[in-house]
């Protein structure tokens, strides 16, 4: 069980990255400091909550930023992930804190680290396409999280391998396995930073311009445990952007 092999190698509860990696066989396991393993309790607690539940588990609020250079060419996908607050207050729990129920960027610094490492295997659950091809991205840069009215939100840049000029730019946003459910913020979920003022951006969440919506069935928890960071089944719930430019 995937749980059962969360207990023996001692991931976090503080990451969902670590989270979704520990639902898989073969998942990379990475180097805990005792900071992190004394989340375990928190975390197994967690993990009896959600496989009582259906999918999905985690639920993630996005804002995102396409960010472009001087000279128009599109180089990276920034990101603002806000985590429900069951996840916010298990990954939380057993942190150390100056002030109860407050914690800085620098003492959150380590679990930030833990975060986007632990999202490499899936790719920073970020799909981006220009011209038509799929286009890689680096791992993240100026990674931080802040915890603001007891919800973690991280942030993060993915710079693309390759600057590029995009006549079009898309990019979507998904977890494969549908642990994790992405959804945009409400009010201004997207914005183009230093993009040519003739492009345009539009974005389609999950149920829009031919994203599925959530079904009110699913397939039970033993599907769900045996898809991987290669399965497609998540993409039909993808959060999209669109960018046109002359």
């Amino acid at each position: 069980m995937p749980y059962r092999k969360f207990t023996r190698k001692c991931l976090q509860s503080a990451s969902v990255g670590a989270m979704v990696a520990a639902r898989h066989y073969g998942a990379s396991v990475y180097a805990m400091t005792r900071l992190f393993c004394r989340l375990v309790l928190a975390a197994l607690v967690f993990f009896a909550v959600a496989k009582a539940q259906a999918h999905p588990h985690v639920w993630v609020t996005m804002k995102s930023e396409l960010v472009y250079a001087a000279d128009g060419t599109v180089t990276g996908v920034r990101h603002n992930w806000t985590f429900d607050d069951m996840f916010s207050t298990f990954a939380t729990q057993g942190l150390e804190a100056k002030e109860k129920g407050k914690f800085t960027r620098e003492e959150l610094a380590p679990l930030a680290q833990v975060n986007v490492e632990s999202l490499k295997e899936f790719d920073y659950f970020t799909i981006a396409r220009v011209n038509g091809k799929k286009a890689p991205l680096n791992g993240p840069v100026d990674y931080y999280l802040d915890f603001t009215d007891n919800v973690l939100t991280l942030h993060f840049t993915l710079p693309f391998k390759t600057p590029a000029k995009a006549q079009s730019l898309d990019v979507e946003m998904y977890d494969p396995t549908w642990f994790v459910d992405f959804s945009f913020a409400e009010k201004e979920p997207v914005k183009l930073v230093g993009a040519p003022a003739e492009c345009k951006i539009s974005f389609a969440r999950p149920g829009e311009a031919g994203t599925a919506a959530a079904p009110k069935s699913q397939p039970g928890e033993a599907f769900f445990n045996n898809l991987d960071p290669s399965s497609n089944y998540g993409s039909q719930f993808a959060n999209k952007i669109a960018v046109k430019c002359p």
